[in-house]
């Protein structure tokens, strides 16, 4: 995503900020081909009861509920989508321990689209008060609920999923365990402590395809790696103590 044009605004304050996506897909793309000729295989819009294929101009879209279907054409989308695109609107400061990391959903860089006082106070006051600011946002005609973060020099806006979004699991029984097996996890867990660093962590499948890219190319085939059969050891307490042991 390019940079954009945006202005953050609470109370009668205004600041001009630029915002762009903080991540990127790095997955690699496969097209699909027909096997037999190896031809890049595409996609029509066919209509089975007119036994045709359709122009964009032919399509509309539609909503069925309980056999009752109604239809909406472009024009008519476009004068339900919101206003306002890309202005952020603060509607509280809360606290950041309150928001569940389920909500999270995608995250953008927000800094300055000049020399602004305003935004300098806003980054530091929020860092001081340590908490977030939830906002009103409308990002590609689709209209969120946002946290923004203070970094070092610059916020990260996240924009969140609705209640309705979030999926509750079934409630689940406790079990109990013993004093030695607590102390033993706790002893495997300070073994195993260490810090976040993402630069360490590789998308391992994603080298093995580029490997098996090469592989072929070279006209080599690609073969299954053999893969360690885990043992399963029923007693929890032999479990930990094995662990400790590796």
């Amino acid at each position: 995503m390019a940079k954009k044009y945006s202005t953050i605004s609470f109370g009668l304050v205004t600041i001009p900020v630029l915002f762009s996506a903080a991540v990127k897909e790095d997955d690699i793309s496969f097209h699909q081909y027909h096997k037999k000729c190896l031809e890049r295989v595409i996609y029509q819009k066919y209509c089975p009861h007119c036994r045709k294929t359709l122009k964009d101009s032919e399509i509309v879209k539609g909503y069925e509920d309980e056999g009752v279907f109604v239809s909406f054409d472009k024009k008519e989308l476009d004068n339900l989508k919101p206003e306002n695109d890309g202005e952020i609107e603060i509607v509280s400061f809360i606290p950041l321990a309150e928001v569940d990391s389920r909500y999270y959903d995608k995250t953008y860089y927000l800094y300055p689209a000049k020399k602004s006082k305003a935004y300098s106070l806003f980054l530091e006051t929020l860092k001081k008060e340590k908490c977030g600011a939830l906002c009103k946002v409308v990002l590609f005609n689709k209209f969120y609920y946002a946290l923004i973060q203070s970094r070092a020099n610059y916020f990260l806006l996240t924009t969140l999923y609705f209640a309705s979004e979030i999926k509750e699991l079934p409630e689940i029984s406790e079990t109990k365990f013993s004093k030695a097996e607590m102390e033993l996890a706790h002893e495997l867990i300070r073994k195993m402590k260490g810090h976040f660093t993402p630069t360490k962590y590789k998308d391992i499948y994603k080298e093995s395809v580029l490997k098996a890219i090469e592989a072929k190319m070279a006209g080599k085939k690609v073969t299954k790696k053999k893969r360690k059969n885990k043992k399963e050891i029923a007693s929890l307490m032999e479990a930990l103590e094995k662990s400790l042991k590796a």
